[in-house]
């Protein structure tokens, strides 16, 4: 299993309850505005603590209440996209890939300029950049990291229909070429039924 979820946590008065299995590829975790999609993101990349249960990702348990292991953020190597992309706007977009570069990082910087098309980008501000072109960096930089899975959390959410076309081909060919589990959130049915091998409804 790339994805095996036992979650039950509380965030004031609602309750986030999850259970779920999936294999590889990429799985969506589907669900309107408030359902917890993010907090779960946030769960298995150890940013936050559910209360009780059970994260296991490509057989590796990164967090389990029962046997007292919480794997920390730092150490889970989890590639994470956020959805407002979160580049450092006083880098340009080659410190903003660099930070955090990892030597296990699936493609060498060359090779992830040359995948996500964005070379030409390097000396550019982040202010600078269209939405298309601010995500791709923002996957480029989690490449980098030394990922052993991607979360991204409503990646196309804030782009037009031109852009959503273009970072949807990037997921689609992570996907086949990359060969890394990937857990993905959106509100968006026809999206996740387009990317997504396995669907998690919310």
């Amino acid at each position: 299993m790339s994805f095996d979820l036992e979650i039950d946590h509380r965030i004031g008065d609602r309750p986030i309850r999850l259970r779920a299995q999936a294999g590889a590829g990429l799985t969506a975790l589907l669900g309107p505005s408030g359902a917890g999609k993010t907090s779960i993101l946030n769960m298995v990349a150890g940013i936050v603590a559910p209360d009780r249960g059970r994260i296991t990702v490509a057989g590796e348990t990164l967090f389990d209440s029962s046997a007292a292991i919480n794997v920390p953020a730092s150490q889970r190597r989890a590639g994470y996209v956020f959805q407002d992309g979160r580049l450092f706007p006083h880098m340009r977009v080659r410190a903003n890939l660099l930070y955090g570069r990892h030597g296990d990082a699936p493609l060498s910087f060359e090779a992830i300029l040359d995948f996500l098309g964005i070379g030409h980008l390097l000396d550019r501000w982040p202010a600078t950049l269209s939405g298309g072109e601010a995500q791709r960096v923002t996957i480029g930089r989690a490449l980098l990291s030394g990922p052993r899975f991607l979360l991204l959390d409503e990646p196309l959410s804030s782009l037009d229909p031109a852009r959503r076309e273009e970072i949807s081909t990037v997921i689609e060919r992570m996907k086949r070429d990359l060969a890394m589990p990937i857990l993905y959130v959106s509100h968006d049915r026809a999206e996740v039924e387009r990317l997504a091998d396995h669907i998690i409804p919310l």
